[in-house]
């Protein structure tokens, strides 16, 4: 399963209770994946001061506690989903359900716009 940005930022925070049930099951139950745009929005915010932990870290931290994966799927193949996402302008949304999808893996979001549009997306 797929993990957008906010989902990583709250595991990696200890924000558990900012998860539905149904959210917190899914985490237990499947293997975690991020897309490599997850690690580049995470600088951004980082960036912006949204954030103020290591992005290399968040994820280090992760792969270590819940054997969080990166996504190894080729970026071009990525890209060209991405290109039929016209739903949303942020390209960090655009390729993050793209991944997902091409993979058609479940993508876990509480983002609405992302759930209403991108059809392997829960919460």
């Amino acid at each position: 399963m797929y993990l957008d940005t906010h989902v990583v930022v709250w595991l990696y925070a200890g924000e558990l209770d900012r998860f539905p049930a149904s959210a917190a099951n899914q985490i237990e139950e499947n293997d975690l994946i991020i897309s490599p745009a997850v690690l580049l929005e995470l600088q951004f915010l980082k960036e912006i001061k949204r954030i103020t932990a290591d992005p290399m870290l968040v994820i280090q931290t992760l792969e270590e506690s819940l054997g969080l994966k990166m996504c190894d799927l080729d970026f071009s193949k990525v890209v060209i989903a991405a290109l039929s996402q016209s739903w949303t302008r942020d390209p960090f949304d655009r390729i993050i359900a793209a991944q997902a999808s091409v993979r058609n893996e479940l993508l876990l979001t509480k983002d609405c716009t992302i759930r209403r549009n991108c059809s392997v997306a829960c919460w």
